[in-house]
């Protein structure tokens, strides 16, 4: 089997390391593999499948004999980097925001536009990661009755600001746990311990989050419907990782709570949970903590969505999805996979 040189850039962060386990798990015929990152942590050592690899510093002549380059860096520096990557012969997948709504860059979920990946100029952009976990349960329901409008809320972790924000939850809780004062916020807007926050970026001039546009003008790149009309609001919750989602759809045609529960039963990346008269709360709906450190989006509390005036064309559920993991670093590799085979 062919052997390829893969470089992950950002190695040392929340995805960058997934990405590293997720090469592993995945068994991706890695020949070498270059860790990049800032200056501060060249040299530190990281291990694959039991070898120690030092870590470089992300120059643009890290770049040369790669043949895929996957990104988990900010968007300043893919905007800086992963274009001489590209220049170098290699083939990028970046988790970044950088080039999503590039027209001539595919924005891609396997799971629902996987052909787009091969129609490729060199760059392949990761979607965010409430978009991944809110659109693989969508598009098989879109694929049986025509999605034509989405209101959804996000109930974010902590892990959608990567280890900083991890890092900060945790040392919260253990202040609250302690009796101290919490420490102030520095990855968050307020202290997230026992709060919610209803703002994840930016706003706009309509009150909308820059957060809550992306599943808008994401989904619609990515399921080719540029009509998509999306409601978002996006709220970060104190739980460490696995994002969340309340989501209602609007149809064209009928499609009854019976059918849509068939359809995810068999979806590509989805496992329902549904059973309202299950004893144990972990087998009646999904919940981030069963949801955590695994690449299936968990989808439940389906039912019809009553507000609609035409009941037959609304469906509403939940679901949560692992954000560093599918909402992340293994749609990268899966991505990966496609461009191998």
């Amino acid at each position: 089997m062919k052997q390829y040189t893969i470089a992950i850039l950002g190695a040392t962060g929340a995805v960058g390391t997934q990405m590293l386990k997720c090469l592993e798990e995945q068994d991706i015929p890695v020949g070498e593999l270059r860790l990049l990152a800032s200056a501060r942590s060249a040299g530190k050592l990281m291990t694959f499948k039991g070898e120690e690899i030092a870590i470089q510093e992300a120059r643009p002549e890290a770049f040369q004999g790669c043949d895929f380059v996957l990104g988990a860096a900010d968007d300043a520096i893919a905007r800086e980097l992963l274009p001489k990557a590209v220049e170098a012969g290699a083939v990028v997948i970046d988790n970044s925001h950088a080039f999503r709504l590039d027209p001539d860059v595919p924005l891609v979920v396997p799971e629902v536009n996987g052909a787009d990946a091969l129609a490729h100029h060199g760059i392949i952009a990761n979607p965010n990661c409430a978009t991944i976990i809110g659109l693989v349960p969508t598009w098989p329901l879109h694929l049986a009755a025509g999605v034509t409008r989405m209101i959804v809320s996000t109930y974010q972790a902590a892990s959608g600001a990567g280890a900083p924000g991890m890092a900060e939850l945790e040392a919260q809780i253990q202040a609250m746990g302690r009796g101290e004062d919490i420490p102030a916020p520095h990855a968050f807007a307020a202290q997230l311990v026992s709060n919610l926050i209803p703002q994840i970026g930016g706003f706009d001039g309509e009150g909308y989050t820059s957060e809550e546009m992306k599943l808008q003008n994401e989904g619609r790149k990515i399921m080719h419907l540029p009509e998509l009309r999306v409601n978002c609001t996006c709220v970060r919750v104190p739980v460490m990782r696995s994002h969340s989602e309340s989501i209602t759809l609007e149809f064209e045609r009928d499609i009854t709570v019976e059918e849509a529960r068939e359809i995810l039963a068999v979806a590509p990346g989805v496992k329902l949970v549904d059973d309202r008269d299950a004893a144990s709360a972990h087998d009646r709906f999904p919940m981030p903590l069963d949801t955590s450190d695994q690449d299936l989006i968990w989808v439940g509390r389906l039912r019809r969505d009553i507000s609609n005036p035409e009941p037959a064309r609304g469906i509403t559920f939940w679901c949560c999805g692992d954000q560093i993991r599918k909402g992340a670093a293994t749609n990268a590799v899966q991505i990966l996979k496609l461009l191998l085979a």
